[in-house]
């Protein structure tokens, strides 16, 4: 019995690597664009309302951390 394996060298481009490293870019500025919305948000907001989040000020830089990057 006879078998025939096809297999391909795929190169990638310049422009694929361009689009890739721009896409990793992008993402990358969307993350820290949440973050600094989540940071100035929660800054702004009275510890009595940091409270009744369950939250206290220590804590923004963690949780727009979390919220932009996961844990």
């Amino acid at each position: 019995m006879a078998y025939v394996n096809s297999t391909r060298a795929t190169q990638s481009s310049v422009s694929d690597r361009f689009s890739g490293v721009f896409a990793a870019v992008s993402a990358m500025m969307q993350r820290r664009r949440i973050y600094a919305q989540t940071l100035r948000e929660l800054r702004s907001l009275s510890d009595r309302e940091l409270t009744d989040l369950g939250l206290c000020r220590s804590m923004i830089v963690e949780v727009s951390r979390e919220a932009a990057y996961g844990k």
